[in-house]
């Protein structure tokens, strides 16, 4: 399992295969989970090199099962709390993740806090304000950080194409939307749910994608 430093107090694990980003920042707060499927791993290198029992906040920026799979491992491990945006509650409670296009049997996840638009995720250099981005998921989030001018953004926007909102809960209307509502925050630091992050040129970048909104070659539908 690779573990990278995107930037000072932000690093990456996972990534590999059908993997998300998991981001941890500044060793307090864990980003999304994976499927599990690497949990051991994962759970090895975070003991190597972190102090894991600072890890007390969980926030899955949507639900879908390469998202959120790990959770209840995580939590489980760390004591820690589960964190999701309120409209996606639903679906991560009674198991409607989409676990079965990985050949998994869905499994329930109890919610231990929900945030809205405006929640507040704090660590010791951080202050990540929660951005409701529906449209990939009902629930979809983004964390934007002011002062750094970071924005992770889950499955909403990438490095060069935007999440598909082709599945159950998606809606075209309100990820169109969510690119839109993006334009209004000053973004250097583009870290997505897939694939690299993205370094400057980030509100050129959401322009392209609201006006090519739709052409297949812009939508990413390799990742659910």
């Amino acid at each position: 399992m690779v573990i990278m430093q995107i930037c000072n107090g932000i690093d990456v694990l996972g990534g590999m295969e059908n993997e998300p980003n998991i981001y941890l920042i500044d060793g307090e707060v864990l980003v999304d989970t994976g499927t599990g499927m690497f949990f051991a791993d994962m759970k090895n290198d975070i003991e190597s090199r972190y102090d894991s029992y600072k890890i007390k906040t969980i926030v899955n920026t949507h639900h879908h099962f390469d998202n959120t799979g790990a959770s209840s491992k995580f939590r489980n491990w760390l004591k820690a709390e589960i964190m999701i945006h309120m409209n996606d509650k639903p679906y991560l409670e009674k198991g409607y993740t989409l676990a079965e296009a990985f050949n998994v049997t869905p499994r329930v996840i109890t919610v231990d806090k929900t945030l809205k638009e405006g929640s507040v995720i704090k660590t010791k250099n951080f202050s990540f304000t929660v951005v409701h981005t529906p449209g990939h998921t009902p629930g979809s989030i983004c964390l934007y950080e002011k002062d750094k001018r970071i924005l992770i953004s889950g499955d909403t926007l990438f490095e060069s194409s935007i999440g598909r909102f082709d599945l159950p809960g998606g809606d075209r209307q309100k990820m169109f939307e969510s690119l839109q509502k993006l334009l209004n925050y000053n973004i250097h630091y583009l870290l997505p749910g897939h694939g690299p992050p993205k370094i400057g040129g980030i509100s050129f970048h959401i322009k392209q994608m609201i006006a090519h909104f739709g052409e297949k070659r812009f939508i990413n539908y390799d990742f659910y």
